[in-house]
């Protein structure tokens, strides 16, 4: 799986790849010889690269992160290629009204608002769990919410339409 890092606002592409139980790890290209232990629930990792090793504290969720390493603290902000492909396919949407579709199979945690409502471009319509990851589902524009087709607790496919906007007037 290909992973987009963001670093304190420098990106970068680590890609994991697991074979006959080894992790496999390359950073910008490069093989990284790597591995990492978890040392407690709450955090904290033994981080080993090549002979080195270090002790790493992870404060935040899936995307974003504070990372404290030897005392420096990274800023980190995670996205894996679903996910990008997903904000880019958000993004690229331009006009507003329309069907909000889901990029990716999940379940439904949390609808943040009703038929009626009205949202702004990029405020948030609900929560959709894929693969343990919780994302936001944000509207592509300004507009009033028409139809909500979705229930909390509900599975949804690929394409499977979420919520129904109008145009802003």
């Amino acid at each position: 799986m290909k992973y987009f890092v963001s670093v304190n606002g420098e990106s970068h592409e680590v890609e994991l790849v697991e074979r006959l139980g080894k992790l496999e790890v390359s950073f910008d290209g490069s093989p990284l010889e790597a591995r990492y232990e978890e040392v407690d629930r709450l955090g904290q990792v033994g981080l080993f690269l090549g002979n080195q090793s270090f002790a790493v504290s992870i404060e935040g969720d899936a995307e974003h992160a504070l990372v404290t390493v030897a005392g420096h603290l990274y800023e980190v902000e995670l996205e894996d290629e679903r996910e990008r492909a997903a904000h880019q396919a958000e993004r690229s949407r331009t006009k507003g009204g329309g069907d909000v579709k889901s990029v990716m199979p999940g379940v439904v945690v949390k609808l943040l608002v009703s038929e009626g409502e009205e949202v702004e471009k990029d405020q948030p319509l609900l929560i959709l769990e894929a693969m343990k990851m919780q994302n936001e589902i944000t509207a592509h524009a300004p507009g009033r919410v028409k139809r909500v087709h979705v229930t909390e607790g509900k599975a949804v496919g690929s394409g499977t339409k979420l919520v129904t906007l109008s145009e802003e007037e």
